[in-house]
């Protein structure tokens, strides 16, 4: 683990930098919905195939999640994330002259492995880049990676597109993915030192640290505690983007202007960031990861039925449904953040972080993955969004009870 050295004016902190790959890298995952519209005109994509584009990042992430955690701890973090961005770069640089659907359909696989090779490690390597009293804080601002992400891209990508097309909003992107793996590569360090874990965020001192792939993964396959997480996050996942996700289509059936919508659904994911950083601060001041963790459930719970109560037309006004997502997705936020933290904490050994972080993003991915077919299997059936509520308030009812088995296996 890494012995840093104090910051000085003028340098970039390495921990930061490693945040900012991790949002660099979420770019890749969050640039295909801005340009549906004009894929469809210039390749003739389809809506089914745009769904196919938008699931695969995460299907990668769904299957291969564990195993590409195993190999990250294998790689070494820091080369890991290397690797990942330089990928990025390739199937983006690639991507942006493509000249049909398949060929896309196949470097968007190779983005979701590059993203896998990038934000798996991430939490790892910034727990050990930072002084033990700021790791609780710094795991909260990563937590925001996502979020932070999927907002730049809502907002800027329209903009980008209008001005150089869906290729030069490709070929950005690489060369950004480029640039922060050579950023990275001259500001981490490459060669670290042992530094103590602060309490509560290291795997267990005593621990076996496996050496091959297979250890690796059995160790963290045998132990409760990956999976105590990683339920949890799925049960977080799918209905965060459930949400976000169906906000422009809820606005267009309300009358709201493409534009706005945009705007609207923008600050929504970007309300998420201030819960992520907020968990973080609370984390570092003493506040026990199982009471974060059932404030944000139960607030995403109350909060989603106060959005979608009644259907439009009905229910509360339209100003109050929208403060309600905001609190859904900000307070939500305490979530991910915590989460992260626990997946250090509870990982079975050292060398097994990325691997158990690895485990948490494949069911991350995927509750991303079944969230929103099944909330739009019950607007379907309901005729309207009035029941998402309560398909989103069962998911937060299954997060509160994995919320009562992790403060039970924190307990001394």
């Amino acid at each position: 683990m890494s012995q840093t050295e104090p910051s000085t004016p003028g340098r970039v902190e390495p921990a930061v930098v490693v945040i900012a790959a991790g949002v660099c890298a979420a770019l890749h995952i969050g640039k295909l919905p801005p340009a549906i519209t004009t894929l469809g005109e210039a390749l003739g994509l389809t809506l089914v195939q745009a769904g196919f584009l938008l699931s695969l990042v995460q299907a990668a992430g769904m299957t291969l999640g564990l195993a590409f955690g195993a190999v990250a701890d294998g790689l070494g973090l820091r080369r890991s994330m290397i690797a990942g961005l330089c990928v990025l770069s390739l199937a983006s640089g690639l991507g942006g002259a493509a000249t049909s659907v398949p060929v896309l359909m196949l470097l968007r696989v190779l983005e979701g492995l590059g993203f896998l090779l990038v934000v798996l490690p991430a939490p790892g390597l910034v727990r050990q880049l930072v002084a033990p009293g700021r790791v609780s804080l710094m795991l909260g601002v990563w937590g925001a990676y996502m979020p932070l992400a999927t907002a730049l891209a809502l907002l800027t990508g329209p903009l980008f597109i209008a001005l150089l097309g869906w290729r030069g909003w490709w070929w950005g992107l690489g060369g950004l993915a480029l640039a922060m793996a050579v950023v990275l590569a001259r500001v981490v360090p490459a060669r670290t030192t042992a530094r103590p874990a602060p309490p509560g965020h290291g795997a267990p001192a005593a621990a076996v640290s496996p050496v091959t792939l297979a250890s690796r993964l059995r160790l963290t396959l045998s132990a409760p505690g990956p999976w105590l997480v990683a339920l949890t996050f799925a049960m977080y996942s799918g209905q965060w983007l459930a949400v976000i996700g169906f906000l422009p289509a809820i606005y267009a059936q309300a009358g709201v202007a493409g534009g706005a919508s945009a705007v609207l659904t923008a600050l929504a994911a970007a309300a998420n960031i201030a819960g992520n950083v907020g968990s973080g601060r609370l984390l570092q001041r003493g506040v026990p990861a199982p009471r974060l963790l059932a404030l944000g459930f139960a607030t995403m719970a109350l909060a989603a039925l106060a959005a979608f109560a009644g259907g439009a037309g009905s229910g509360l006004p339209g100003w109050m449904r929208y403060a309600a997502v905001l609190v859904f997705s900000g307070v939500g936020g305490l979530i991910p953040a915590t989460l992260f933290a626990l997946a250090l904490r509870l990982a079975p050994g050292p060398a097994t972080l990325s691997t158990t972080v690895g485990w948490v993003q494949q069911w991350s991915a995927l509750g991303q993955f079944a969230g929103p077919p099944a909330v739009a299997w019950v607007a379907s059936q309901a005729g309207g969004w009035q029941w998402t509520g309560l398909a989103t308030a069962a998911c937060s009812a299954l997060g509160l009870l994995l919320t009562a088995a992790i403060a039970h296996r924190l307990r001394p």
